[in-house]
């Protein structure tokens, strides 16, 4: 047996763990990019908590929060000049996926000076000033992984840096995730949901990043039946985070597979969120397997007797209607084969007619 295994972000999990471990703060540095959007940190209490955290332990900080859903190059180029312009040393992202990865991508910049949004793709490995992540939805596991997905409007897509970004620590509180909204409390789970099965399904999976997703889809067994429900209960919203991390651990071993890569372009031209865009893709991609195995696995951990059952779930928790071509399908599929780096964490060959099949049977009505 041979692996390799690297988690170097410290994870603080627990009622008000930004207060009771202040003193993180001031370990890393002295001035704070705390970076957001542009509301939810403030509702849901996570803002004010890092605030006080940071003013207790004398660490200054200045906020940016104009980070949108999907982050383009342009914002992470905003946010770095107001960075460099205060001087600090060290970047808080507070949110979901987009201000986590948002931070990251800001500290990366803050670092590299010469880095832009034209160049960053062929830089090479750079380090990045520290990040601390505070998670304030429970899906992306950002806080727990080396990535950051931005858009880069250049390419008409959404995209990985290619460079490795752990946060040094990760406050998760589920308490900023009560007053979460039904319908995005269901697109995060999602998410956290495809980040387990990519990951688990995967030419990068191991015995270690396999015990995090069989961990996760323990936790999802119950998390379905409360989001079937509408039972969003404190108990509900504690399992779907531990889930959501669990995935996010697993992905920064395996990477994530063809869902992920596929539905970058529903995103990114149809407006769809991205965990309805994994999710909606998920079951065709699990059909599309010749090997079941592992899927039937999975199936046995949640409690599911086959793929229809796991379909009936997932089709009653997605109502997405989109207006898309057979001339669309073609172009995302192209678009998406021309790249043979988003095919390797696929375990089986696929072709173009496997793509096509997969957006076609998911996205097109009989």
């Amino acid at each position: 047996m041979e692996f390799r295994y690297l988690m170097p972000t410290e994870i603080f999990f627990g009622e008000d763990v930004v207060l009771k471990n202040k003193e993180v703060f001031s370990a890393i540095g002295r001035k704070a990019l705390i970076v957001t959007g542009r509301r939810s940190a403030k509702i849901n209490g996570s803002y004010d908590d890092v605030r006080q955290a940071l003013s207790e332990t004398g660490v200054e900080y200045v906020l940016f929060d104009e980070v949108e859903e999907n982050p383009s190059l342009e914002t992470i180029e905003k946010g770095r000049e107001i960075g460099k312009k205060n001087q600090v040393d060290f970047v808080i992202g507070i949110g979901g996926g987009s201000p986590m990865d948002a931070a990251k991508a800001i500290a990366l910049f803050i670092k590299n000076p010469e880095i832009n949004k034209d160049n960053i793709f062929s830089a090479g490995k750079l380090d990045s000033i520290p990040v601390v992540a505070v998670p304030t939805t429970s899906g992306t596991g950002s806080e727990v992984t080396q990535y950051s997905v931005v858009t880069t409007h250049k390419e008409k897509t959404k995209k990985n840096l290619g460079q490795s970004i752990f946060p040094k620590a990760a406050f998760i509180d589920v308490k900023y995730t009560y007053n979460l909204p039904y319908n995005i409390t269901v697109n995060t789970a999602i998410d956290a949901f495809s980040h387990l099965v990519e990951g688990y399904l995967n030419t990068g999976s191991t015995f270690m990043s396999d015990i995090y997703g069989e961990k996760g889809f323990e936790l999802f067994k119950y998390c379905f039946e409360k989001l079937i429900n509408k039972d969003l209960n404190p108990e509900f919203r504690k399992k779907v985070m531990l889930a959501s991390v669990m995935g996010g651990i697993q992905i920064a071993q395996t990477g994530t597979s063809l869902p992920h890569g596929m539905g970058y372009a529903l995103t990114y031209f149809k407006g769809l969120p991205h965990g309805l865009a994994n999710g909606i893709l998920t079951i065709e991609y699990l059909k599309s397997f010749k090997d079941k195995t592992k899927i039937e696995r999975m199936l046995n951990i949640l409690g599911l007797s086959n793929l229809g059952e796991l379909a009936a779930i997932l089709n009653s928790l997605i109502d997405v209607k989109i207006d898309i071509t057979e001339e669309e399908i073609n172009e995302y599929s192209k678009e998406f084969l021309a790249d043979k780096r988003k095919l390797k964490k696929h375990p089986e060959e696929v072709n173009f007619e496997d793509i096509i099949r997969i957006y076609r049977n998911s996205l097109l009505s009989d």
